[in-house]
């Protein structure tokens, strides 16, 4: 019987992972050159955290946040803005038979970080942690 090849579990797969990663790398690499024309985009230096393509990689989500988190609303409709000239150039460094569509997103990852390092330093959770690890050196 012949296999399934399209995954179907819940997560991405390798492929979309993949090339995710290198068109993370190639919008890292022309947003740090400054590769652009527009003066409001290349006035951020923007970090590049993920990118999610859709199962057929037409379309590419990168999630990027400022450097500080300043001007993170301005920096988004900046590339928004370059979205067309910013999927030429990734284009070009890649070897896809289809371009992705590009689109912005902010990376809301930092902020879900300081969450939960907030809620791990409350005095609560500290004490219910501290109950699990007697709990287990008991058994």
């Amino acid at each position: 019987m012949a296999q399934n090849r399209f995954q179907t579990g819940p997560g991405p797969s390798q492929r979309q992972l993949r090339v995710g990663e290198l068109i993370r790398h190639r919008l890292s690499e022309l947003l740090m050159r400054a590769d652009v024309h527009d003066p409001d985009l290349n006035r951020h230096s923007i970090t590049v955290g993920e990118v999610r393509t859709s199962p057929d990689l037409k379309v590419a989500t990168a999630y990027v946040m400022p450097l500080g988190g300043e001007g993170a609303e301005e920096a988004l409709l900046a590339l928004r803005r370059n979205a067309r000239e910013l999927r030429h150039m990734v284009a070009k460094g890649l070897n896809l038979k289809y371009a992705p569509e590009l689109r912005f997103q902010i990376d809301e990852t930092f902020d879900r970080m300081d969450e939960t390092r907030r809620l791990f330093a409350d005095e609560r959770v500290q004490r219910d942690i501290a109950a699990d690890d007697d709990d287990d050196a008991v058994d």
